[in-house]
């Protein structure tokens, strides 16, 4: 559940400047820099992105995804992501359909879910590339540690909050940069396929700008409605 969405090279076809990927803010202003990558961060949205000059090669990419060991049987991972799939159950009507977007090698909580009586879709453009299941809309989507992967923010939102019907719920799991003391310490900077950091001001913007109405659980897990 680690790996980004879009097709690879749509991903990397937009221009490379400082502009916000996610709200198109023609400058983002500098906030860190670690090695060879820049980090920078929009005022307007919150977001901080590592500009596409930094990102990996499609094929790279893929690598570090094949080496993630996300077991669907592991009780300790089955517990992560529990997070997102208890109080998104709640609100969902019995037999809801879903689609797990970013679902990645092991689609552990689609399986949840089913498990849960939840009937569920999966893309992924490396894992589950059926463009299909993009062509239908869902009771809810879940999108679990792939936020951070888009470097298309703006498409991938786009398209997430299209497949779920007006009334539906989108949820995510992400880290939030505004919950941690140090950007600089930030463990979760360090993987070299995040390029997108969200916090609270970046979901009540793309709740503004989507028609959403958000819950922010907790430092990781948000729940967005469409209006």
């Amino acid at each position: 559940m680690t790996t980004g969405t879009g097709t690879p090279a749509d991903m990397r076809a937009h221009e490379d400047s400082d502009a916000c990927p996610l709200c198109g803010a023609p400058e983002a202003a500098p906030h860190h820099r670690d090695g060879v990558r820049a980090y920078l961060r929009c005022a307007a949205c919150g977001l901080i992105h590592v500009p596409a000059r930094h990102h990996l090669t499609a094929d790279r990419e893929k690598q570090r995804y094949d080496l993630h060991n996300n077991d669907p049987a592991d009780a300790g991972y089955r517990r992560f992501l529990a997070q997102l799939l208890e109080p998104l159950a709640l609100r969902l009507a019995p037999g809801a359909t879903g689609i797990d977007y970013g679902c990645g090698p092991g689609p552990a909580l689609a399986m949840m879910l089913e498990q849960a009586g939840f009937p569920m879709r999966l893309y992924d453009p490396y894992y589950a590339p059926d463009p299909g299941v993009l062509r239908r809309e869902y009771d809810f989507l879940t999108s679990t540690e792939a936020a951070e992967h888009f470097a298309r923010p703006d498409r991938e939102w786009q398209r997430i909050v299209s497949l779920v019907r007006p009334g539906g719920w989108i949820g995510i799991m992400t880290s939030l940069h505004d919950s941690v003391p140090s950007f600089a310490d930030w463990h979760y900077k360090n993987d070299p396929t995040h390029v997108c950091f969200y916090a609270r001001q970046t979901f009540e913007w793309l709740a503004d700008r989507h028609r959403l109405m958000p819950r922010i659980l907790s430092d990781s897990v948000i729940l967005l409605q469409r209006q």
